[in-house]
């Protein structure tokens, strides 16, 4: 469940609390989290409606002038269903802290590290560290361009980063990636030199 930067920056001050959306089969759950930019967002509801059932309130809680447009924003899709999504910002995204902490256990390195050759088993290709390694030297560098370098699939790239990011490694930006304080801190402490060849580096496993 995405939404614009416009909306985001009004989910932010509160003044958004609603959302609707056409889809086949949800993508939330009343009760569950959804992470975004501007922090993590509590479901409270989650309920098929029509059209008929949204009051005017609703689509200005949602960030629409009218319900003429929702109604050209939300298209039909065969087989999909409306459905009206209540929530609250709940706090900061724990990556956002996490990420900033540049003081990492030994404890801590041997978790990070047995993830991301977990990682790498998968792929068959020992790619993290290098990875991280050209990030950290190629500030914005396209997920395209990071992917030729390893070798590797971008859809396996950029499934592999997300899992990355959840350990605080990196950051997304508009364009590519770029390391996190802790993800510095991890690569000095793991003896992986932020070399922009780092790509060459690679072995098979």
């Amino acid at each position: 469940m995405l939404f614009r930067k416009t909306i985001l920056d009004r989910i932010e001050t509160g003044e958004i609390t609603l959302a609707f959306r056409v889809w086949k089969r949800p993508t939330v759950r009343a009760g569950g989290s959804l992470r975004t930019s501007v922090g993590v967002l509590a479901i409270t509801e989650l309920a098929e409606v029509t059209w008929a059932e949204i009051t005017q309130q609703e689509f200005r809680q949602a960030g629409y002038a009218s319900e003429q447009e929702a109604k050209a924003e939300l298209i039909p899709k065969p087989d999909a269903r409306l459905f009206r999504i209540r929530f609250h910002r709940e706090g900061n995204d724990p990556r956002l802290t996490l990420r900033e902490q540049d003081a990492i256990s030994n404890a801590e390195m041997e978790s990070i590290g047995a993830k991301l050759d977990r990682l790498d088993r998968t792929a068959g290709l020992r790619w993290t560290r290098p990875a991280l390694a050209i990030i950290a030297s190629n500030e914005g560098l396209a997920a395209t361009q990071i992917a030729a370098r390893l070798g590797l699939a971008k859809d396996r790239l950029k499934a592999g980063l997300r899992q990355v990011k959840e350990l605080g490694l990196t950051e997304s930006l508009t364009t590519g990636y770029r390391l996190s304080p802790r993800g510095h801190v991890y690569l000095r402490m793991a003896g992986v030199p932020e070399a922009a060849d780092a790509g060459a580096s690679l072995r098979r496993s």
